[in-house]
């Protein structure tokens, strides 16, 4: 049954039958009226519309106790993630190595991700959610025990294989908001649920800039300093360890009762052997799905360049200001943190999903502009200001992304379609971060941060030319339609904006 959750939906052929045509005709056919089936291809069943129609949806008191316990292990991650990036300068002297060495702290993360992404989503598709959830844990907590035993300048070798465990768990948690969003979260809130996820990931960024600052000052007797850095790899290692046993006692497969009709009529599927291959042949030749990853990509390639070198930039303009720096990171993750959450209210009410992301991709270009050209004045405040209004836009478009990509890819997987989005921003992030630290070196932060305007500008241009083919919102209308027909109650509130949303050009 686990496996049928994403995998039957990454591969079934009646799912996509089941879109096809006029509103009454899939109405029709998944009420099992229509008997007809293309030449050669495997009709949808009677008895299996009969289950998708039949199945009662109910929403499980659950489901929010598995999101917000997802949102804090993917915090401590996020945090393990840019802790050394936060004070690049204390570690570069801790460890004696080049500031490039200590990015790259940073940057294994993203490359991990590549190499990994199929492995661990072929492992969704097979063994389920909740393995997914301990091994992203349990990896998690690891990887804070290793790096205590790196305390000594002699050992970064140590810290290294710390760092590159958590990156391994990374894999784990990236791309699974939205899946976990669909699969305990009815269809009003479902935008919400995945910001809420995406949430935890931004605030454990926005810790990262904080605490390591206040944690580890730039000290210059190395005992102390290696003192103040104990404190802070022990703090992280207990609350890691305490996560992973809560998911071991609390995090479940999947809800009792299916949350929406669009995933009872996933779940409704039958067992058959399905193509996982096929499946991502099939995302990759949908077009409107190959523009998002792009425009994804480049959106969050910037975000990662931005916060990996975030520490070098301030300090260059402002010596002595590590704190600060860490500051203007919390700005940039906590105004983005209520930009995620508004969009994500806003895409419930709205469903307007390309005009969403469309105008939010635009004031991220803005913002990245304004903040370039206010960094060199001389004035700290003008930076929390720009720097806050960037965050709000470009790291408020993560969950966007991450719901867009589901709705113009049902019914495959979301954890391929997420984790295929988390590729490119990895790709991005790591080209972005080299090439943006060479120019900086070479040519100033301004030169830099200009750099990636230009990538963002990219982005808009052809975010404008994705076509918003909202096919998970149209399987939920079509079969509230068909639920009504029947005599039964549709579930959760009827949104009637959606009806107009799902015909977007």
């Amino acid at each position: 049954a686990a496996s049928q959750l994403s995998g039957a939906a990454g591969c079934g052929f009646a799912a996509r039958w089941l879109l096809e045509g006029s509103g009454a005709e899939r109405a029709a056919r998944a009420a099992g009226m229509v008997q007809q089936e293309p030449a050669g291809a495997p009709g949808l069943a009677e008895g299996e519309a009969a289950a998708a129609t039949a199945a009662e949806v109910r929403l499980s008191r659950r489901r929010w106790a598995v999101v917000l316990l997802f949102s804090s292990y993917s915090l401590c991650n996020a945090f393990q993630w840019i802790q050394y990036g936060s004070v690049n300068n204390v570690f570069t002297r801790f460890y004696g190595v080049s500031t490039f060495a200590i990015d790259w702290l940073s940057m294994c993360y993203m490359l991990t991700y590549i190499p990994l992404l199929f492995p661990v989503a072929w492992l969704l598709d097979k063994r389920g959610l909740r393995l997914i959830a301990l091994a992203g844990s349990a990896l998690n907590a690891l990887g804070a025990w290793v790096k205590l035993g790196s305390l000594k300048p002699q050992l970064f070798p140590v810290t290294v294989l710390g760092q590159v465990i958590c990156s391994v768990a990374q894999v784990f948690i990236l791309g699974m908001p939205s899946h976990i969003a669909s699969v305990w979260f009815g269809s009003h809130e479902v935008s919400t649920a995945c910001s809420i996820a995406v949430f935890g990931n931004q605030l454990g960024i926005a810790v990262g800039f904080l605490v390591p600052p206040v944690l580890v000052p730039n000290l210059e007797d190395v005992e102390k300093l290696a003192y103040h850095i104990s404190i802070m790899f022990f703090m992280t290692a207990g609350v890691a360890t305490a996560l992973f046993i809560l998911v071991v006692i609390v995090f479940k497969e999947k809800p009792l009762h299916p949350p929406s009709r669009a995933q009872a009529l996933i779940q409704s599927r039958t067992t058959e052997e399905c193509s996982y291959v096929q499946s991502i042949l099939r995302l990759l030749h949908n077009a409107n799905f190959l523009l998002l990853m792009v425009t994804y990509g480049l959106n969050v390639g910037c975000f990662y360049a931005l916060s990996t070198l975030l520490n070098r930039m301030v300090t260059h303009h402002y010596p002595g200001e590590e704190v600060n720096a860490g500051r203007i990171g919390l700005t940039i993750i906590l105004s983005g943190m209520v930009g995620a959450l508004i969009s994500g209210i806003w895409l419930d009410k709205t469903k307007t999903y390309k005009q969403t992301t469309l105008v939010v991709y635009i004031m991220a270009l803005v913002g990245m502009i304004a903040y370039t050209f206010t960094l060199s004045l001389g004035h700290l405040w003008v930076v929390f200001v720009t720097a806050g209004a960037l965050g709000f836009f470009m790291t408020g478009y993560l969950p966007l992304g991450f719901e867009f990509a589901a709705e113009l890819t049902y019914p495959e997987s979301e954890g391929i379609s997420s984790g295929l989005l988390n590729v490119s921003a990895q790709i991005f992030g790591i080209a972005f971060t080299i090439s943006q630290g060479k120019i900086m070196d070479c040519f100033g932060t301004k030169a830099g941060n200009l750099f990636l305007c230009s990538f963002l500008f990219l982005g808009t241009i052809m975010t404008a030319f994705i076509k918003a083919d909202l096919r998970r919102q149209q399987a939920n209308l079509d079969n509230e339609q068909m639920v009504i027909r029947s005599g039964e109650r549709p579930e959760g509130p009827r949104n009637s904006s959606a009806l107009t949303s799902c015909s977007e050009s």
